[in-house]
């Protein structure tokens, strides 16, 4: 099935080997790997560091401090996964995270340090303090500027901006590329040897949301149209603790803020997360998010507070910058005043089926990040695995699409793939109508 109507035969083209759609920290460090076999392409639907890996702000679970261990991680991505993982993803990116991390320090990236040495906090449903993060709460800022440029300086590698992939060019189960639209430029053909979808979640089809503009599930739907097989689509998660301003957007108030001390309280003060389980405030994000919402209706209160008036000023000022200053900007000050929060959607654990290595059940199309899923979250994701996920997969999927290209194999330029859709009397489509459609 196809969206819109076109034809190869009529329709401008580009080619390359590796078409990767989407840029947050999967595609990226897909681009990066791809590029050392062969040509790559980003495309993104908006400028380049728009995406929900540049609004993390907690870290990356990785195994680099004292007295931690794989197992130690395994066991508790598994237990908050409510047994559901695929085991032998877990392992592999427990066991390779080290190996991608140290690849971004080398390249330049900025960890938050403690007396020279890695500075390690903890969030909901781990066992220790193993998260690394960066600028205090703008991991995901860091780790977008440090891809963006290691893809910028490989000529192998082309960008192109604000370009909207709106089918998947397919015939008889294999993938050849996509048909975009290109800002300014119109609709195209882009052929390639090897696609990779790494668009990112569906946050924008909830009302409340702590993602990006452009989650909007285009890869999952892009795919599904194709043939490809979603898995796990039931299991959305949802962040706890998102800024509740009414008639503002939600703005995510990260775990790490729990993980340091702070304390989850009704409107009446009282704190209430060890009534629903033994870890209070760490509990993992299902049980919290299930035990906020029960708080708020038995309190007929549309949200809950986050207090950390009690832990240092000095700490806060350092350890969380930015949404000290986004709740300043709505008259809020977390050093003395009580923050309103309640649950917002934020992951999409399911998504396109892929196997270890990234492969789909069409021939040539991979996924990798969230818009993918091999199993690895189980029913609910760890803290901070995702952008680790990314980093992981991401290189794992560019390797592999990368060296699946054989010496001197010819982009395949289809004879003809026509698709004729009837629009009555409508001699243009409607472009924008099209994106909500999507979206939708």
């Amino acid at each position: 099935r196809f969206l819109i109507s076109f034809d190869t035969k009529n329709t401008p083209y580009i080619q390359t080997d590796i078409l990767i759609i989407g840029s947050g920290v999967a595609g990226l460090r897909a681009a990066i790997e791809a590029a050392r076999y062969a040509k790559a392409l980003i495309i993104t639907k908006d400028k380049l560091s728009e995406s929900n890996t540049e609004q993390a702000q907690g870290g990356i679970a990785v195994v680099l401090s004292e007295g931690d261990s794989f197992e130690r991680h395994i066991e508790d991505t598994l237990r908050v996964g409510s047994g559901l993982c695929n085991e032998k993803a877990v392992r592999i990116l427990v066991e390779e995270g080290p190996l991608r991390i140290q690849e971004l320090i080398q390249w330049g990236a900025n960890f938050d340090k403690d007396d020279g040495r890695l500075s390690f906090t903890q969030e909901a449903g781990h066992n220790m303090r193993r998260i690394i993060h960066a600028k205090g709460d703008a991991t995901g800022s860091e780790l977008e500027r440090i891809l963006i440029l290691k893809v910028e300086e490989n000529s192998n590698i082309k960008i192109l901006e604000y370009t909207f992939a709106i089918d998947l060019l397919h015939k008889d189960g294999s993938c050849f590329g996509a048909v975009v639209d290109i800002k300014n430029k119109g609709k195209k053909i882009i052929y390639a040897k090897k696609t990779i979808l790494a668009t990112g979640g569906i946050g924008q089809i909830y009302r409340e949301t702590t993602n990006s503009i452009v989650a909007t599930g285009c890869g999952m739907a892009l795919a599904y149209l194709a043939g490809a097989q979603l898995m796990d689509m039931e299991f959305v998660q949802f962040h706890p603790t998102t800024l509740y301003i009414a008639g503002a957007s939600r703005a995510l108030i990260s775990e790490t803020v729990r993980g340091e001390g702070g304390m989850l309280k009704n409107k009446y003060g009282e704190r209430f997360m060890f009534k629903y389980h033994q870890e209070g405030e760490l509990a993992p994000r299902d049980v919290a998010s299930r035990a906020i919402l029960r708080e708020m209706k038995e309190t007929n209160d549309t949200h809950v507070y986050l207090d950390l008036a009690h832990l240092d000023s000095q700490f806060l000022k350092n350890r969380f910058p930015s949404i000290m200053e986004t709740c300043s900007s709505f008259g809020i000050d977390i050093k003395k005043d009580l923050i309103p929060v309640r649950p917002t959607a934020h992951y999409m654990i399911g998504g396109i089926k892929i196997e270890i290595n990234g492969s789909t059940n069409i021939r040539n199309l991979y996924a990798c990040g969230e818009t993918a899923c091999s199993g690895l979250h189980g029913a609910n994701r760890l803290a901070s695995n995702s952008l680790l996920e990314g980093l992981v997969f991401g290189c794992r999927v560019g390797s592999s699409a990368g060296k699946s290209i054989k010496d001197g194999e010819k982009i395949e330029t289809i004879p003809e793939i026509k698709s004729i859709l009837d629009y009555g009397n409508s001699k243009e489509l409607d472009i924008e109508d099209l994106k909500a459609s999507l979206k939708s």
